[in-house]
């Protein structure tokens, strides 16, 4: 599809939320001759970083009981 400058600068956000959607690509024109071209830019898609390292880590033995271990900051 092609636009002429004068239109794309009036209505560029719009074009700019559409463009993928409604318009593969967009050429745009000055006086009739092709300038630009606008094509959308393809996202990967979103990957959540929640949960995924489940499954990922192994622990031996109680993890929550204190070591019996005396430490410098527990002498003050």
């Amino acid at each position: 599809m092609e636009i002429a400058a004068g239109k794309f600068k009036a209505q560029c956000l719009k074009i700019i939320e559409e463009i993928g959607n409604l318009y593969p690509e967009l050429i745009i024109t000055k006086r009739g001759v092709p300038m630009a071209k606008l094509i959308p830019i393809k996202q990967p898609p979103k990957v959540f970083s929640f949960g995924c390292a489940k499954d990922t880590v192994l622990f031996v033995g109680d993890i929550v009981s204190p070591i019996n271990e005396n430490w410098q900051a527990d002498e003050n």
